[in-house]
């Protein structure tokens, strides 16, 4: 069954950065309002720590992420799973992202793409080579993965690295 991503995108006013995952999980209940809010998935939990916010929902995030004057989106669009699980290596029959990321990189003084993983960051890279030509000063940053399959840091590891790679809150908002 083909999925569709269900968040489109999100470009808060005078966008600086960009940030990238790959798709979405399986939507299994209302709590999953927005990018990365799968129960196991521990992104807003971590940014929460990073920014010393509560990030309780939709509105609350979208918040965070206009003072950070950070869009962001997924790099695809739609896909099928070979599986039934939230695996990024199980994505098949993907179509990309490429309207929209399109759109907000040229409509924006993008500084910075920041990616959910590794994953993400090599889809990025295969997929939009010549985004990556025509603007070669934006600097494209990976994130340790917020998935708790990516054992290979803890948490509080992963929150040092966010804290050491994400840009400050812009308080001008």
């Amino acid at each position: 069954m083909v999925e569709t991503h269900p968040f489109g995108i999100f470009i808060p006013p005078n966008t600086q950065y960009l940030f990238l995952g790959t798709f979405t999980g399986k939507i299994t209940d209302t709590s999953y309002d927005w990018f990365l809010t799968t129960k196991r998935n521990q992104f807003w939990q971590i940014m929460s720590q990073v920014y010393g916010v509560k990030l309780r929902n939709k509105e609350e995030k979208q918040k965070l992420f206009s003072k950070l004057k950070m869009a962001i989106t997924d790099v695809i669009l739609a896909c099928e799973r070979s599986q039934n699980t939230n695996a990024d290596n199980n994505l098949i029959n993907i179509v990309f992202n490429i309207q929209a990321i399109n759109k907000v990189i040229k409509n924006n003084k993008i500084k910075k793409i920041f990616f959910s993983s590794r994953y993400a960051e090599s889809l990025f890279r295969k997929n939009f080579k010549e985004l990556i030509k025509q603007y070669p000063q934006i600097e494209l940053v990976t994130l340790p993965s917020s998935s708790p399959r990516y054992a290979a840091m803890s948490k509080s590891e992963k929150i040092t690295r966010y804290k050491k790679l994400l840009p400050l809150i812009c308080e001008d908002q």
